[in-house]
């Protein structure tokens, strides 16, 4: 490792110290694996929390529950702490969401019940909602000046494919290896720690400046000249987190309870196979118009959610799989569509409430519809659930398409 010597920006004159500081290229590369680690935390829970269920023998809305409260506690810390990092420095709060993030991994770790596994969702959505903007911000600002395309490239593709791997590797470990929680969560508490020692040694890319307590009021604003353009994302944006929610939050149930399959790495492997599709979808497309990929992805994620319902209904397990690669192609073309087409058209001081509005639409749908889900459950059944879901997954896509159609 390169480490080379570095005055901290805000030492009092005639108190200077000198500490450590690893060079801007291993910054680099160390910020965007903790930016994708913070997410494969967050896929983690996914094939974990059916072998909870059965362990300790709770309802299966609480599986819900701990899926949306996540999302929920996501939406707030990007709204409060999104733009803390541009008066403290990306550093200290990267440090911050990366401790906060290994205390859940703790909590998960030693939880003796279900009520401790929603705690731990929940320090979990604040710390990976702290992290999101501050670990971005920090890559692209890292990055070398010949790859800053690269930078912009990672920011978009980590959360997808974080998600993705999150999910095939605690499935692998549930799958192969005996007390498989407690070994995820353990990996990923030396995977946390590591991270956070890391960040103490990065280069600061950020100076302070004043108005930080001013900055925690959530600023949320859609500019004039895009608000017709907005307003015609929105089903796209909201189809793009109910998939989400989906494959995160709801098909492990539905594997279990209505196809019988028993094995996490199945669930684990839908979630893989669906953001996995995101993921290449996001990188390829960056020559495709943002009309063109709302239209393409709006309407993947009709054809995907149809095909989700038909195989609830007929029992057939490989309709489930033909579903997660459209929803997952489909939501990785809608939502790159709508950043692409929205951020161009307003000005860099705009962005920051144009992006917490994109994300109050997108949080809220992703959690609220999982809870909502998980409630339904006990009362109507998982498959009537999760066919009414999916139902509504495909009238909120197909409004995208007219949407956007219609808009064009």
């Amino acid at each position: 490792m390169s480490v080379r010597e570095k005055t901290l920006p805000h030492s009092e004159p005639g108190t200077r110290k000198r500490f450590p500081r690893v060079s801007r290229a291993t910054g680099f590369a160390g910020v965007s694996a903790a930016m994708v680690a913070i997410l494969v935390a967050a896929g983690a829970p996914t094939p974990l929390l059916p072998i909870y269920e059965k362990e300790w023998g709770f309802a299966p809305w609480l599986l819900t529950l701990a899926f949306g409260v996540y999302a929920l506690a996501l939406l707030v810390a990007i709204l409060v702490i999104g733009s803390l990092s541009d008066h403290i420095g990306r550093r200290p709060l990267m440090i911050g969401a990366l401790g906060l993030e290994l205390v859940a991994m703790l909590v998960f770790l030693f939880s003796p019940s279900i009520g401790w596994l929603i705690v731990a969702r929940v320090i979990q959505g604040i710390a990976t909602g702290a992290a999101s903007s501050t670990l971005s911000a920090a890559v692209v600002e890292l990055a070398p000046e010949r790859h800053k395309k690269l930078g912009a490239l990672m920011t978009g593709m980590a959360p997808l494919a974080g998600l993705g791997i999150g999910a095939l590797f605690a499935g692998l470990l549930a799958q192969f290896v005996s007390g498989a929680a407690f070994a995820v969560w353990l990996v990923l508490v030396v995977v946390m720690a590591l991270g956070t020692l890391f960040t103490a040694f990065t280069p600061e890319t950020s100076t302070r400046k004043p108005g930080a307590l001013a900055s925690l009021v959530p600023r949320v604003s859609v500019p004039a000249q895009v608000r017709t353009l907005f307003v015609s994302t929105l089903p796209g944006t909201i189809s793009a987190f109910m998939t989400m929610a989906l494959f995160l939050g709801l098909v492990p149930i539905v594997l279990a309870s209505v196809f019988a399959v028993k094995n996490p790495l199945v669930g684990a492997l839908a979630a893989f196979v669906t953001f996995g599709a995101g993921t290449v979808v996001s990188a390829v497309t960056g020559a495709v118009r943002p009309h063109r990929l709302r239209v393409l992805g709006s309407g993947a994620m009709t054809i995907g959610a149809v095909l989700f319902v038909g195989s609830v209904g007929a029992g057939a397990l490989p309709l489930v799989w033909a579903a997660a690669v459209l929803g997952g192609a489909g939501l990785g073309a809608s939502f790159a569509g709508t950043t692409r087409g929205l951020v161009p058209e307003v000005k860099p001081h705009e962005r920051a409430g144009l992006f917490a509005a994109i994300y109050l639409v997108a949080y809220l749908a992703m959690g609220l519809s999982a809870i909502v889900a998980g409630l339904f459950v006990d009362v109507v059944g998982v498959r009537a659930v999760a066919a009414g879901f999916g139902v509504v997954l495909a009238i909120a896509a197909l409004a995208g398409v007219v949407a956007t159609t219609r808009r064009a």
